[in-house]
Protein backbone atom coordinates (compact mmCIF):
# COMPACT_ATOMS: atom_id res chain seq x y z
CA UNK A 1 0.00 0.00 0.00
CA UNK A 2 2.77 2.58 1.08
CA UNK A 3 3.99 2.59 -2.99
CA UNK A 4 0.40 3.40 -3.88
CA UNK A 5 0.58 7.11 -1.92
CA UNK A 6 2.83 8.48 -4.28
CA UNK A 7 1.28 7.31 -7.39
CA UNK A 8 -1.98 8.89 -6.19
CA UNK A 9 -0.40 11.96 -5.14
CA UNK A 10 0.88 12.46 -8.20
CA UNK A 11 -2.14 11.67 -10.25
CA UNK A 12 -4.02 14.33 -7.67
CA UNK A 13 -2.02 16.93 -8.77
CA UNK A 14 -2.22 15.90 -12.21
CA UNK A 15 -5.55 16.40 -12.07
CA UNK A 16 -6.03 19.57 -9.84
CA UNK A 17 -3.38 21.25 -12.40
CA UNK A 18 -5.61 20.06 -14.99
CA UNK A 19 -8.46 21.40 -13.59
CA UNK A 20 -7.22 25.01 -13.29
CA UNK A 21 -5.61 24.89 -16.86
CA UNK A 22 -9.39 23.96 -18.16
CA UNK A 23 -11.27 25.86 -16.17
CA UNK A 24 -10.75 29.13 -18.29
CA UNK A 25 -12.10 27.50 -20.98
CA UNK A 26 -15.22 25.92 -19.10
CA UNK A 27 -16.23 28.83 -17.61
CA UNK A 28 -15.95 31.34 -20.57
CA UNK A 29 -16.87 29.15 -23.64
CA UNK A 30 -16.40 30.36 -27.59
CA UNK A 31 -19.22 31.60 -28.38
CA UNK A 32 -19.78 33.08 -25.06
CA UNK A 33 -18.57 36.90 -24.27
CA UNK A 34 -16.01 37.39 -21.16
CA UNK A 35 -16.49 40.35 -18.98
CA UNK A 36 -14.26 43.49 -19.40
CA UNK A 37 -12.96 42.54 -16.22
CA UNK A 38 -11.19 39.27 -17.49
CA UNK A 39 -9.87 40.60 -20.61
CA UNK A 40 -8.47 43.23 -18.88
CA UNK A 41 -6.41 41.29 -16.28
CA UNK A 42 -5.26 39.17 -19.43
CA UNK A 43 -3.54 42.40 -20.87
CA UNK A 44 -2.13 43.57 -17.62
CA UNK A 45 -1.20 40.22 -15.29
CA UNK A 46 1.78 39.58 -18.34
CA UNK A 47 3.44 42.35 -17.11
CA UNK A 48 2.59 42.78 -13.47
CA UNK A 49 3.97 39.59 -13.19
CA UNK A 50 7.16 39.89 -15.49
CA UNK A 51 7.70 43.08 -13.09
CA UNK A 52 7.43 41.19 -10.36
CA UNK A 53 9.81 38.56 -11.27
CA UNK A 54 12.19 41.15 -11.96
CA UNK A 55 11.97 42.65 -8.63
CA UNK A 56 12.48 39.28 -7.25
CA UNK A 57 15.78 38.54 -9.24
CA UNK A 58 17.26 41.57 -8.24
CA UNK A 59 16.42 41.88 -4.15
CA UNK A 60 19.46 40.32 -3.18
CA UNK A 61 21.64 42.10 -5.12
CA UNK A 62 24.38 44.08 -3.08
CA UNK A 63 25.71 47.26 -4.94
CA UNK A 64 27.47 48.17 -2.58
CA UNK A 65 29.95 45.07 -2.39
CA UNK A 66 32.33 42.92 -5.03
CA UNK A 67 31.27 41.88 -7.44
CA UNK A 68 28.63 45.62 -7.15
CA UNK A 69 25.61 43.65 -9.16
CA UNK A 70 27.83 43.48 -12.42
CA UNK A 71 27.06 40.39 -13.39
CA UNK A 72 23.03 40.83 -12.60
CA UNK A 73 23.06 44.30 -14.70
CA UNK A 74 25.27 42.71 -17.50
CA UNK A 75 22.84 39.69 -17.71
CA UNK A 76 19.64 41.94 -17.66
CA UNK A 77 21.11 44.02 -20.08
CA UNK A 78 21.30 40.78 -22.47
CA UNK A 79 18.28 39.25 -21.99
CA UNK A 80 17.14 42.93 -22.73
CA UNK A 81 18.90 43.61 -25.84
CA UNK A 82 18.18 39.95 -26.80
CA UNK A 83 14.20 40.37 -26.44
CA UNK A 84 14.34 43.83 -28.26
CA UNK A 85 16.60 42.14 -31.36
CA UNK A 86 15.08 38.48 -31.67
CA UNK A 87 11.42 38.73 -29.86
CA UNK A 88 12.22 35.34 -28.91
CA UNK A 89 11.68 35.03 -24.81
CA UNK A 90 12.69 31.55 -24.61
CA UNK A 91 16.14 32.61 -26.31
CA UNK A 92 16.15 35.87 -24.39
CA UNK A 93 15.81 34.36 -21.07
CA UNK A 94 18.20 30.94 -21.55
CA UNK A 95 20.65 33.32 -22.95
CA UNK A 96 20.09 35.43 -20.23
CA UNK A 97 20.83 32.79 -17.59
CA UNK A 98 23.64 31.35 -19.16
CA UNK A 99 25.20 34.30 -19.68
CA UNK A 100 24.70 35.28 -16.11
CA UNK A 101 26.42 31.70 -14.86
CA UNK A 102 29.67 32.36 -16.87
CA UNK A 103 29.74 35.56 -15.36
CA UNK A 104 29.68 34.01 -12.31
CA UNK A 105 31.54 30.88 -12.56
CA UNK A 106 34.50 32.40 -15.30
CA UNK A 107 34.59 36.29 -14.28
CA UNK A 108 33.49 37.36 -11.16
Amino acid sequence: MNELYPLLQVLIMAAVIAFTRFLPFLAFPEGRKRPKIITYLGGVLPYAIIGMLVVYCFKGVSVFSYPYGLPELIAGAFVVGVHVWLRNTLISVFGGVAVYMLLVQLVF
